[in-house]
């Protein structure tokens, strides 16, 4: 692991105590305050005067050569820390399990070097340290376990080491360089001054080394016709939905033989931590390449409608209706929140494709004649967008002129409490806990009760309402195809299924009724020359702190389903409505 830099080896050029100290000399044996006893062994301890040159040589030689033929016990007896040395020493061989161990002398090396290969700022910059001492293991309460208060840090010598690993099954021999530190003791003897790094510079205190499974590195990351994927949007969120989709594809691949084995440092209790990959025994399988639904073209032309907002803050989401694949998503600015798929936001007259589901299964038809006063009839009395009233229109006219009014009475009069939930959740989808492959806030159509101010407020996208680009292009995907396919960006995701489909006969009425304002209602101009095969729903819509409506608009031309939105920017047709053509006009006849 490379998370920090690896202490307790070096201070100046003398040696710093490990973890389990600080400094002065202290006790490897301890003492007994039974007088009967027979007489302990003196206590060993580490003493501040260095050892010789032929001293540090010669107990280096002897750890390493009792390390390399397997006597652990006698390795961990020739350090200052032999409980420490034999729990490190024993995980060693019983986790990494080379079948050979060859360990060879270096001679005498440098903090420089030490320092480079553990990745550390030289020790030779850091000021010597002069904590008291904490016992040694296994020491006890006499004075010589204890160290002065202000000790002198022991010096000891630096010594290097050639480490080679031989693994069964592999000819591949791990080589590296090791680095120790070998002090003196107080019965004039060199010891091993014991901390992980002696097993290998990467390894620091809490981590471990072991053999495990190399899972292939992520190959690149193409659009759906296996072109490198562009987009200022969605590639700065590619480690995030790579890591995601792996969470949720790991049952699905669990017996794939793709992985490799290895040496691994990992440290379990920092999540955050990236596992140092020390040596591959076995390789992966090559990477495949992280395949996304995204169509570069696409794409494309969703990051430059929402750069040509000028500013504005916005996003579109683009869905193929047969399958649920995200095919474009951009947002405006491209960093911060992905209001595409996370924005919380009154999605306006959008949502009457909503209300006219529940109101055709209720028995209401395009053609049934349903007025649009001036006022609506709940409590607090809402106009429409436009003075004037039309007590001779039908419901597709309603649609089609998007009237507030029509809607909010006829769903009083027609609609049970509570529908406008159901049907969000049972046919479109809403709420079921999409997994798209990146953070998504489910859309919310919460229950109004009985409070008619509340319905009214819902059956035009205001209220409680909070809905993204990605619900609303949802939606016009399963009227388009008449099913709800939940939104996906890697197509071996798992999805939702929605309670029921959308039945055939009201599924025909909305594309009715959509195809109807695409040619002749308020999305007429936005979808002039691109409105055979296709429909289309305008929607603004009143937010808190904007003194200008948002900006809504929703289409499907063919295999093709679009929702954007604009912040501040008034009508359906105005901003939202001209970046949603923009991504009709790309995708061609599709």
């Amino acid at each position: 692991m490379r998370n920090g830099a690896k202490t307790g080896i070096i201070t100046g050029v003398a040696v710093a105590v490990l973890a389990a100290g600080g400094y002065g000399a202290y006790s490897l044996v301890g003492g007994s305050d039974d007088k009967d006893a027979p007489a302990a062994k003196k206590a060993r301890t580490v003493v501040a005067e260095p050892p010789s040159a032929e001293q540090a040589a010669a107990g280096t030689k002897d750890f390493l050569d009792a390390w390399a033929a397997g006597d652990l016990a006698k390795a961990a007896s020739l350090t200052d820390d032999p409980a420490g040395a034999t729990t490190a020493l024993t995980a060693f061989r019983d986790q990494v399990k080379p079948s050979g161990l060859t360990l060879a002398p270096a001679g005498p090396a440098t903090p420089a070097a030490f320092a480079s290969a553990t990745g550390s700022p030289s020790a030779a910059a850091k000021p010597p340290a002069t904590a008291p001492a904490a016992p040694t293991p296994g020491a006890t309460d006499s004075p010589s376990a204890t160290a002065p208060a202000t000790p002198a840090a022991p010096a000891g010598v630096l010594m290097g080491f050639k480490a080679r690993a031989e693994f069964e099954g592999t000819n591949r021999v791990w080589d590296y360089s090791g680095f120790l530190s070998v002090v003196k003791m107080s019965d004039n003897t060199p010891a091993v001054h014991w901390a992980p790094s002696v097993i290998h510079p990467h390894l620091a205190p809490g981590e471990t080394i072991g053999v495990q499974p190399l899972p292939p590195l992520a190959g690149n990351v193409v659009d759906r016709n296996n072109k490198p994927l562009t987009g200022a949007s969605i590639t700065p969120l590619i480690p995030t939905l790579q890591a995601k989709v792996a969470k949720l594809l790991a049952d699905q691949n669990k017996d794939q033989n793709d992985n490799g084995t290895g040496v691994v440092i990992t440290n379990a209790a920092d999540q955050n931590s990236v596992p140092d990959r020390l040596f591959t025994i076995v390789d992966p399988k090559p990477p495949k390449p992280f395949k996304l639904t995204i169509d570069n073209t696409l794409q494309a032309a969703a990051e430059k409608a929402m750069t040509d907002l000028g500013g504005k803050k916005g996003s579109i989401v683009a869905i193929e209706p047969s399958t649920g694949q995200v095919l474009a998503f951009a947002n405006a600015p491209v960093t911060g929140l992905n209001r595409a798929f996370q924005g919380q936001l009154a999605p306006g007259s959008t949502l009457k494709i909503l209300t006219s589901t529940a109101l055709l299964e209720a028995g209401v038809n395009p053609d049934t004649p349903v007025a649009c006063p001036t006022l609506s009839s709940n409590p607090k009395k809402i106009p429409n967008s436009f003075p004037d009233a039309y007590p001779n229109n039908t419901l597709q006219q309603d649609f089609m002129i998007s009237c507030n009014t029509a809607f909010i009475d006829q769903g009083l009069t027609s609609l049970k409490p509570g529908a406008l939930t159901t049907t969000a959740k049972d046919v479109y989808g809403i709420g079921l806990n999409w997994q798209t492959g990146l953070p998504s806030f489910d859309a919310v159509v919460p229950d109004a009760g009985t409070n008619k101010d509340e319905q009214a407020m819902q059956s035009i996208g205001q209220g409680k309402v909070q809905m993204n680009p990605l619900a609303i292009a949802s939606i016009t995907a399963t009227v388009q195809s008449g099913s709800f396919k939940q939104p996906i960006l890697v197509a071996e995701l798992p999805q939702q299924k929605a309670p029921r489909d959308l039945g055939p006969d009201v599924a025909g009425k909305l594309r009715q009724m959509m195809a109807a304002t695409a040619t002749g209602g308020t999305a007429k101009d936005v979808m002039a020359g691109i409105s055979d095969n296709a429909g289309a729903k305008t929607g603004s819509a009143e937010a808190t702190g904007i003194a200008t409506t948002n900006s809504w608009f929703t289409a499907y031309r063919g295999n093709l389903a679009i929702a954007a939105e604009v912040e501040g920017g008034g009508h359906g047709v105005d901003a939202a409505g001209p970046a949603v053509a923009s991504i009709i006009k790309a995708a061609g006849n599709r």
